[in-house]
């Protein structure tokens, strides 16, 4: 058995999930792109493996300012397994009502913000929350859910609703229930998931789009650039450059926050 070619076999059909819903991606990146261009963020968020998704949009090679990534160690902390700090007490966390809230009161919000929020099985408690704070403020938020493994999941939360029920707008990553992909002989239970694949490729599809839309508006992107494409000086321009935007744009996000009345803008 050709394990290795199967994973790439079925890598091809994510693709190929992803590259059917180009009309909801154009959506996403125009929702997207209006906020940028208003001088406000796009908020991003995930909890535990989720956060690979928020990093990817932003910041990184070939990224621009104008998301504002929202990872919480308790939630993404990994790498410890164990112990202090382990992925146990993330797991209980991100299942914990009312943490969302709390996350979001941090930022002075705006009806002119959008929202991107990822969780594979569309099922825990605080991307759910998250989606519906957000809502609640008139946000329009895109949920990137991986569609089979959610309808096949139940709900953390008691009256059983998921982060499809709190969006404008959902993304399907194209994985199997369960995400794992490849059976192996005499294993019982697969191994290799394929969420994060499909959820790669739809957040660099959603930037790519951005991009070209802030630039036909007369606003081109200052995209983080390397050495080897522009040379040190313009490298070190550009990242200097997007970290400065990246930090005016979240100043009006705390500017007004807890003032009365500062409310939505």
């Amino acid at each position: 058995m050709d394990v290795i070619q199967d994973y790439i076999d079925r890598s091809r059909e994510i693709v190929k999930v992803v590259e059917s819903q180009k009309q909801k991606i154009a959506e996403a990146a125009k929702w997207f792109s209006q906020t940028i261009l208003a001088g406000r963020m796009v908020h991003v968020f995930g909890s535990g493996h989720s956060r690979i998704m928020v990093e990817e949009m932003w910041p990184r090679y070939g990224s621009f300012p104008g998301f504002n990534p929202i990872v919480e160690l308790s939630l993404t902390f990994h790498n410890l397994v164990v112990g202090a700090n382990g992925q146990r007490q993330a797991m209980f966390l991100e299942n914990v009502s009312g943490l969302a809230e709390r996350i979001l009161r941090n930022f002075n919000l705006s009806e002119k913000d959008s929202a991107l929020i990822i969780s594979s099985s569309g099922c825990n408690v605080v991307p759910i929350e998250m989606a519906e704070e957000f809502q609640k403020k008139k946000i329009k938020v895109v949920a990137l859910i991986t569609k089979l493994h959610s309808e096949k999941s139940t709900s953390k939360r008691q009256d059983g609703k998921k982060l499809s029920d709190f969006a404008d707008l959902v993304l399907d990553t194209g994985a199997p229930v369960g995400d794992a992909m490849i059976k192996i002989p005499n294993l019982e239970t697969p191994v290799s998931p394929g969420s994060t694949l499909g959820g790669v490729l739809l957040v660099n599809t959603i930037k790519a789009e951005v991009a070209r839309l802030l630039t036909e508006a007369g606003h081109p992107p200052i995209v983080l650039s390397g050495t080897a494409v522009v040379g040190s000086e313009k490298a070190k321009e550009l990242f200097e450059n997007a970290y400065d935007e990246h930090a005016h744009r979240l100043s009006s996000l705390y500017a007004e926050v807890g003032n009365p009345g500062s409310g939505l803008k």
